[in-house]
């Protein structure tokens, strides 16, 4: 399994909006798209404005066509139109990606 942070570097007064519409569409659209959001966090210095979550995949390649679907789907790029019409709501997004050590078992 590929485990994806997420880092979402928000634009200011855009917090609530990007949670929104994660809470209300993007969740629901990656999941259509084979991908599975298992935590999100925002950052307690709400200073720092980022938001963070972890995607998982099954690999790499998986990850990358299941993003390119993602982002082509008449859906989404709709609703990246309509929630973006003031302006972007992410500055900068960075990813890491990590896998499970063998001596860590989660019980």
């Amino acid at each position: 399994m590929l485990y994806e942070l997420r880092v979402y570097h928000v634009n200011p007064g855009k917090m609530q909006v990007i949670q929104d519409r994660f809470k209300d569409h993007v969740i629901d659209l990656f999941m259509k798209h084979g991908m599975r959001v298992t935590l999100f966090w925002e950052d307690i210095d709400e200073a720092n404005n980022r938001l963070y979550y972890i995607v998982e995949h099954a690999n790499m390649e998986m990850r990358n066509l299941n993003y390119d679907r993602f982002r082509n789907d008449p859906e989404w790029i709709e609703l990246k139109r309509i929630t973006e019409l003031d302006g972007p709501l992410v500055n900068k997004q960075e990813s890491i990606f990590m896998k499970n050590v063998s001596f860590f078992e989660n019980i």
